[in-house]
C-alpha cells in the first residue's frame, strides 16, 4: 500500500513540489561533503601560511581523491548489494559483504599507506609540490596519511547507512564532522599557531567524529548484523558488491588523472612563466574547490530528482519526463549563470576569500593568474553544469551509454589532450586556461545532439507500452528454470514443455510484471543484459536504475515460484530460485553451426550477422548472470541437467518429460 502511494505521488504530484522534497537534502548533503575540501583552504590561505599553504593542499587533493576512489567503490558497491540483497531476503550474504567490504578497506587503507609513506616526497613532487611548497605539503600529507583507514572506513560505512534506509544518521554523520573541521581550524591554527598541522588536525579530527557516529550506527542496523565472522573475507560474497562499484571508483580515479595532468603542467609551465609554479598550482586547487561547490549544487538537484524521472520514465509519462528536464535544466543555467557572472566580474574577491599572497615575491602576479583562471577556465562552466546534468539524467531515464557519453567526452576525450596540446602548440602556462572552455563546448555540443534525438523518440522509439498481465493459475509443483544459448531453441523448448505439462510458461511476461513492479519501461528490463558495448557492460550493470530494474526482476520471478508450478526462461532465474527445494535447472545449449543456423532461420540474418550475434548474446548473458551470481554461466554445476538441443527440439522435449517424472 505504501509503495503504491509512493508511485501514485511520483506521477501525479506537482513537479516543482517534488522536486524540492526530493533535491534539497541531496544537494545539502553534497553541499556538506565540499566543505572538507574547502574550509582548510580558506584558513590555510588566510594564515602566515598564505599562497604557499595552500598550493600544498592543492597538491595533496589528488591524494585525497584515490583514498575515496577505494573508499567509494567498495562502500557504493556493497550498498548497491545490501538493496539487492534485501529483496532477496537474503541476509546472510549482504552480512558477509559488507564486513568483507570493511576488512577489505581497512587493508586497502593499510597499503595505500604503505606505498605513499616512503614515496611522498616523489609523489607530492609529482602532484606540483615546487621546492617552496613541498615542505608544507609533507608537514599537512603526513597527517592525512596516518589516517586514512578512518577517512576511507568513514566513506565507505556511510554509503552502506544511507542504503541500509538512514539517510538522516548520514546527514548527521557528515554534517558533525565538517562543523567539527570548521571549528577547531581557526583554534589549531590561528589560536595555537600550529600552521598545516593544524590545518591537517582539524580535518582528521572532523572525519574521526564522522567515523565514530557511522560506527555507532552499525551496532543498531535495520537490516544487517555483522559479528567477528562477517569480517573474514568472503570473496564470492564480496565480488558481486565489487562489480556494482566499479562506476564509482572509475569516476573518482578520472578526477585523479584529471588533477594529476593538470597540476603537471601548470608546474612545467609554470616555472617557464613569471608566474613560478607555486602561483599556478594555488590557484588551481582555489578554483577546483569552487568548482566542486558549484557543481555539487547541480548534481545535487539532479541526482534528488532521479527517482521522479524513472519512476515517469517507466510510467510512459513523458509529458513529465519532459517538464523535469525542463526545471532540472532551469535551475542548472540558473545556477551555472550565476556562477559565470561572479567569476567574471568579481574574481580576485572569490580568489581573495582564500587568503592574500603575502609569501610569494610578487604578489600582483596572483592575483592576475587568479582572475585570468576564473575568467578564462571557468567562462563556460554553465556548459560544464549542463554536460554533468545531463549524464544524471540519462542514467534516470536507463540510458546509461549515453550517461558515459556524454560524463567522458568532457573530461577524458576533451580535456586531457587539450591541456597537452593547446600550451605545446600556443606556448606559455596561460594557454592551458583554455583548454576547459574549448572541453566544455565541444562537449556539450555532443550532450546537445543527444539530448534533442532522445527527446524526438521518446514516444516514438520509447519503451513499448507495459503490458497489463498477472500471474496465471497454477497449482503446487515443480518449477523449471531454462538458461540457454543464442540460438539453441531454449525458448521453444520451454515453451513446449510448458504445454505438455500443463504448467504457465514465463518469458516476456517477467518483464512485464517486473515493469509493473518497478514503474520502469518493459524494454528497458528486457533489454538490461545487451542493452551496452562489450566493454562497458559490467559497468552498465553496476548503475542505479540497471540495479533497480534486476531487483525487480528477481521480485518477480520468485513471486512466479511461489504462485505454483511453472516454466521460467532466462533471466538467471535458476540462480534467483536457488535455495527453493522444488526447482529443476536446465541449460540447453548447442554447437555454433547448428545456433548459426538456427538465427538464419528465425531473422534472416546472413551467415557472417548470424555468427556475430549468437557470439554477442552470449557474451551479454554470460556478463549478465556472472554479474548478478558471482559464479558462471553454463557451468555444469549450477544445473540439473544439461541438454544438446542439436538432437532434436522433440527429443529435448522428451528428455526433459522424462527427467521430470522420474
Amino acid at each position: 500500500m505504501e509503495h503504491e502511494q509512493t508511485q501514485k505521488f511520483l506521477g501525479e504530484e506537482k513537479i516543482s513540489k517534488l522536486m524540492l522534497k526530493f533535491s534539497i537534502p541531496c544537494v545539502l548533503s553534497l553541499l556538506v561533503s565540499a566543505l572538507y575540501n574547502i574550509v582548510d583552504q580558506i584558513f590555510i590561505g588566510n594564515s602566515e601560511l598564505s599562497a604557499l599553504g595552500n598550493a600544498a593542499t592543492g597538491v595533496v587533493f589528488p591524494i585525497f581523491i584515490i583514498a575515496q576512489a577505494f573508499a567509494w567503490c567498495f562502500g557504493d558497491g556493497c550498498a548497491a548489494y545490501l538493496n539487492i540483497c534485501q529483496g532477496k531476503k537474503d541476509t546472510k550474504n549482504a552480512t558477509s559483504a559488507i564486513g568483507t567490504g570493511i576488512t577489505i578497506t581497512l587493508i586497502s587503507a593499510v597499503a595505500l599507506m604503505a606505498i605513499f609513506y616512503p614515496l611522498k616526497t616523489q609523489l607530492l613532487t609529482l602532484f606540483g609540490a615546487s621546492e617552496n611548497s613541498i615542505g608544507y605539503a609533507v608537514e599537512y600529507f603526513n597527517w592525512i596519511l596516518t589516517f586514512f583507514p578512518l577517512y576511507m572506513l568513514s566513506n565507505m560505512m556511510n554509503a552502506v547507512v544511507r542504503a541500509d534506509g538512514s539517510p538522516a544518521w548520514s546527514m548527521v554523520s557528515m554534517v558533525a564532522g565538517a562543523l567539527t573541521n570548521i571549528i577547531l581550524d581557526p583554534v589549531f591554527i590561528f589560536g595555537f599557531k600550529w600552521g598545516m598541522t593544524g590545518a591537517a588536525l582539524a580535518t582528521v579530527i572532523g572525519q574521526t567524529v564522522s567515523f565514530v557516529i557511522t560506527l555507532v550506527y552499525f551496532f543498531r542496523a535495520k537490516t544487517f548484523k555483522l559479528n567477528a565472522k562477517s569480517f573474514i573475507p568472503n570473496f564470492k560474497a564480496f565480488s558481486g558488491a565489487l562489480q556494482l562499484g566499479v562506476s564509482s571508483f572509475i569516476t573518482q580515479m578520472t578526477i585523479v588523472i584529471i588533477s594529476l595532468v593538470c597540476n603537471i603542467l601548470l608546474a612545467k609551465y609554470g616555472a617557464m612563466s613569471q608566474y613560478g609554479v607555486d602561483i599556478p598550482i594555488a590557484i588551481i586547487g582555489i578554483e577546483s574547490k569552487v568548482f566542486t561547490v558549484v557543481i555539487n549544487l547541480v548534481v545535487g538537484i539532479v541526482l534528488g530528482c532521479q527517482p521522479i524521472i524513472s519512476y515517469n520514465m517507466g510510467a510512459k509519462k513523458y509529458d513529465r519526463v519532459k517538464e523535469l528536464y525542463r526545471k532540472i535544466l532551469l535551475c542548472t543555467v540558473v545556477i551555472g549563470l550565476a556562477s559565470t557572472a561572479l567569476f567574471e566580474l568579481a574574481p580576485r574577491t572569490v580568489v581573495g576569500m582564500f587568503g592574500q599572497p603575502t609569501n610569494i615575491p610578487n604578489p600582483e602576479d596572483y592575483w592576475v593568474f587568479g582572475e585570468k583562471c576564473f575568467r578564462i577556465f571557468l567562462c563556460l562552466v554553465t556548459f560544464t553544469c549542463i554536460i554533468k546534468m545531463t549524464s544524471i539524467f540519462f542514467q534516470a531515464v536507463g540510458k546509461p551509454i549515453r550517461a558515459v557519453i556524454a560524463s567522458m567526452i568532457r573530461d577524458i576525450v576533451c580535456f586531457i589532450p587539450l591541456i597537452i596540446i593547446y600550451p605545446a602548440v600556443f606556448g606559455g602556462v596561460e594557454a592551458i586556461l583554455y583548454a576547459a572552455p574549448s572541453a566544455d563546448f565541444l562537449a556539450m555540443i555532443v550532450a546537445t545532439a543527444l539530448t534533442i534525438t532522445f527527446m524526438k523518440t521518446l514516444k516514438a522509439n520509447g519503451a513499448k507500452s507495459t503490458e497489463e498481465v498477472a500471474l496465471k493459475p497454477s497449482k503446487a509443483g515443480v518449477i523449471i528454470t531454462i538458461a540457454r544459448e543464442h540460438g539453441s531453441s531454449g525458448k521453444q523448448i520451454g515453451k513446449l514443455v510448458a504445454e505438455k505439462l500443463g504448467i504457465p510458461f514465463y518469458y516476456k511476461e517477467m518483464t512485464a510484471l517486473a515493469a509493473q513492479e518497478s514503474g520502469l519501461a518493459q524494454e528497458f528490463i528486457s533489454d538490461i543484459n545487451k542493452n551496452s558495448p562489450e566493454m562497458l557492460r559490467s559497468l552498465y550493470l553496476s548503475t542505479d536504475v540497471v540495479q533497480q530494474a534486476i531487483l525487480a526482476q528477481d521480485k518477480i520471478i520468485r513471486k512466479i515460484a511461489d504462485n505454483g508450478s511453472c516454466v521460467i526462461v532466462g533471466r538467471a532465474a535458476d540462480y534467483v530460485l536457488r535455495n527453493n527445494k522444488n526447482v529443476i535447472r536446465l541449460f540447453i545449449y548447442a554447437p555454433k553451426e547448428y545456433k548459426v543456423k538456427r538465427v538464419m532461420e528465425i531473422y534472416g540474418d546472413t551467415a557472417e550477422n548470424a555468427e556475430k550475434n549468437v557470439r554477442r548474446s552470449d557474451e551479454a548473458r554470460t556478463v549478465y548472470y556472472n554479474n548478478i551470481s558471482g559464479l558462471h554461466w553454463g557451468d555444469a554445476h549450477n544445473y540439473d541437467l544439461l541438454i544438446d538441443s542439436s538432437v532434436g527440439v522433440d527429443k529435448c522435449v522428451e528428455l526433459i518429460l522424462q527427467f521430470v517424472n522420474n
